[in-house]
């Protein structure tokens, strides 16, 4: 009988750790979306199921949103004050008050959605996500920067996408191989963050009050005060994204069963993943340029959208449409509910994130995998 030693190899067939690997997408029914000779799409019909009632969802959400309180426009008259009709009230409401903060909302929630999905596929890690590599974190510090050295000069949002940017680049260099090996990413974006937020802490403890209270509430995330210039831009980046995203599909999903089987049906597996960080981070700086750094709703709503589809890969669509309704509902309960009155919208979604982790937590641990 043989027996093995510590300096035995690792028998070809031990089982990786469950909880840093995403499932393989497994076959099922379904059709494929063409556009041109390039680009073809699978689509599961339950993720067109699931689609659509997080659109009912989605739009129910938004209906409150705009219909709801003492300044609610009426359900009867919303047609015609969107349509540009109504009185000054219902147009002030709708044009300066809420539409541009829905709009701003759903853009934000549907890029933090895609953008997790993305990330945790290539990094093959479903606890991961842009804020893990220091986006959110260096948002922040470019905020601080531009509130502290540069106050009237530079915009605070420019600033947070000016400090997004150098915080990826810093962590691009520090990896020695730019953004293509997930390990050393993660490991150089807990670095930046943790520099980035100590800055942050600085800043906040240096200024006087009544600045700090500003910066506070944008570094926690907030819709407060969002016009229509931040819904399109926002919404432009999701537009230029929905082809590159199909482009991206079919390899990121083959990318999810590992490097060597995705090289052999055609996906080049490094490319892929340096393609789809790059998207990642780009509608992440997007979303913390007209909203500031929102918690969680990159890491759970691809999560949510996993469990909903049931395997197949990430499902880009889903994850926005869950992400958009995620961060409708926060935003809700900060407008109507009076102990969320004027908060950032940021603390309600850490709020949520905390009970779906706290909720991960439980069922592993009733699992036996804790």
């Amino acid at each position: 009988m043989s027996q093995q030693t510590a300096d035995s190899p690792v028998p070809a067939t031990s089982p990786a750790p469950p909880s840093t690997t995403l499932r393989p997408p497994p076959a099922s029914r379904g059709f494929v979306v063409r556009v041109g000779r390039w680009v073809a799409v699978p689509v599961r019909r339950r993720s067109v199921v699931v689609a659509v009632i997080l659109l009912v969802g989605v739009v129910a959400s938004a209906l409150a949103t705009l219909t709801l309180g003492s300044l609610g426009i009426a359900v009867g008259r919303l047609p015609a004050v969107v349509g540009g009709g109504g009185d000054a009230t219902e147009h002030f409401v709708f044009d300066r008050l809420r539409g541009p903060r829905l709009a701003v909302g759903i853009g934000v929630g549907a890029a933090l959605g895609i953008a997790g999905a993305l990330f945790q596929s290539v990094t093959r890690n479903p606890l991961g996500s842009p804020d893990v590599i220091g986006l959110g974190s260096g948002a922040g510090a470019g905020a601080a920067f531009a509130a502290l050295i540069l106050p009237g000069v530079v915009p605070i949002p420019v600033g947070a996408l000016a400090g997004a940017v150098v915080a990826i680049g810093i962590v691009a260099l520090s990896t020695g191989t730019g953004l293509r090996h997930p390990g050393r990413l993660i490991v150089a974006g807990i670095g930046v963050a943790a520099m980035a937020q100590a800055f942050t802490h600085f800043v906040v403890a240096v200024m006087v009050r009544e600045e700090a209270t500003q910066l506070w509430v944008y570094l926690n995330g907030s819709l407060n005060a969002r016009d229509w210039n931040h819904a399109a831009v926002i919404w432009t980046v999701l537009v230029v994204a929905v082809p590159v995203l199909m482009a991206l599909s079919r390899p990121v999903t083959l990318g999810e069963m590992g490097d060597e089987t995705a090289e052999t049906l055609g996906a080049p597996a490094s490319a892929t993943r340096t393609g789809a960080i790059m998207v990642s981070v780009v509608l992440s700086a997007a979303a913390v340029s007209v909203a500031g750094p929102i918690a969680f709703v990159a890491l759970t709503a691809p999560q949510i959208a996993r469990r909903l589809v049931r395997g197949g890969g990430p499902s880009f669509l889903v994850s926005a449409l869950v992400g958009a309704l995620l961060l409708v509902c926060a935003d809700l309960v900060v407008q109507q509910v009076p102990l969320g009155e004027g908060l950032p919208v940021g603390i309600v979604t850490m709020a949520l994130g905390g009970v779906y982790l706290g909720h991960l937590l439980i069922r592993e641990w009733r699992k036996g995998t804790l």
